[in-house]
């Protein structure tokens, strides 16, 4: 089956060019020229979506962030953008990866293709961990406590997922920001407090147990 990509951006001559290149790579490809019409196309099912962050009736970060609410699949923002307080509100705001314009094609296909590589190697596991109260399911990237389903946004679960899997290891928010964000990240490891921070109220919420476990000094570590 062919993968489908949603390209979003306001400006019709590089949604043709990006349609163009990924039709012409074997991808299905739907297209989208503003915020709204990205929300409606959403119903596609799409494997991954490129988005820009600056259209003019609802900009890329609250497309992404409506998005989550939805859909858990890759977010890659285009944008001419470059400051990194902006690179960092795109991360938080649910985005995968952050590619500056002007890019350079292929690039940007590598790009694509190893995010859904990665993300057909997630499907592919089948795995549930229980921990107290906590039942984590991998390949449906879900986490419930007491049968309560948590929401998580796609970063987050990659966090819970990397010490859960690793329980009783300790990572420093360094580390933890290589393995989710990659080592091209744009962001800094004060991103991974803010994102154990959102976790750990989320789980506060729902149980009394604390699953997160700061070793002072040092990171985090699983405590299931």
């Amino acid at each position: 089956m062919r993968e489908r990509l949603l390209i979003v951006d306001d400006e019709t001559g590089v949604v043709e060019l990006l349609r163009s290149y990924f039709e012409m790579s074997g991808y299905t490809v739907y297209t989208a020229c503003s915020g709204k019409d990205a929300l409606r196309q959403a119903g596609c099912q799409p494997d991954l979506v490129l988005l820009d962050i600056n259209m003019p009736d609802m900009d890329g970060l609250t497309v992404c962030e409506t998005l989550r609410q939805y859909i858990a699949c890759p977010v890659l923002f285009l944008t001419a953008r470059v400051e990194t307080a902006d690179k960092i509100r795109g991360f938080q705001a649910g985005a995968d990866d952050y590619i500056v314009k002007p890019f350079d094609m292929d690039e940007l296909g590598a790009r694509v293709a190893a995010h859904l590589r990665r993300e057909n190697r997630r499907q592919e596991r089948s795995v549930l961990r229980f921990f107290a109260d906590m039942v984590i399911d991998y390949s449906r990237r879900e986490v419930t406590i007491r049968s309560e389903m948590i929401p998580l946004s796609r970063k987050e679960f990659d966090i819970v997922e990397l010490l859960s899997v690793n329980a009783g290891q300790v990572f420093d928010r360094e580390r933890i920001y290589e393995r989710v964000w990659g080592y091209d990240g744009d962001g800094s490891s004060d991103t991974v407090m803010e994102h154990i921070r959102k976790i750990r109220a989320k789980f506060a919420a729902a149980s009394l147990h604390s699953y997160i476990e700061t070793v002072w000094g040092v990171g985090y570590k699983w405590n299931g």
